[in-house]
């Protein structure tokens, strides 16, 4: 299962084999100072939480959802399983502008 890992200047998103698999990605990273927030949300699958669409990745509705969610105006990282709540971690800079991550 995927976890932020924190170091004094970056963050990565350490994923097993499979995730990278299923993501089609690497292990994300950010820079500490460009986190601006990390929230609960305890409903992944709703509007609220995900936009856009899945490309690459993969995704099967309610049970798992790897890979980058593109949308107009950037794109998240997410790596959810099943209906449980996710963390998300939002940033103002970097390849990815949320990581959205299920809670153990």
């Amino acid at each position: 299962m995927a976890k932020v890992q924190k170091s004094e200047t970056e963050l990565v998103l350490q994923l097993s084999a499979w995730e990278k698999l299923g993501g089609l990605h690497s292990n994300p990273t950010a820079d500490v100072s460009s986190l601006v927030s990390v929230t609960t949300a305890q409903s992944p699958w709703g509007r609220k939480v995900l936009k856009g669409f899945r490309a690459p990745g993969t995704g099967f509705p309610y049970v798992i959802l790897l890979g980058s969610m593109r949308y107009r105006r950037g794109k998240d990282f997410t790596a959810i399983y099943g209906r449980g709540p996710v963390d998300i971690y939002e940033f103002n800079s970097g390849e990815f502008k949320r990581w959205i991550v299920s809670k153990k």
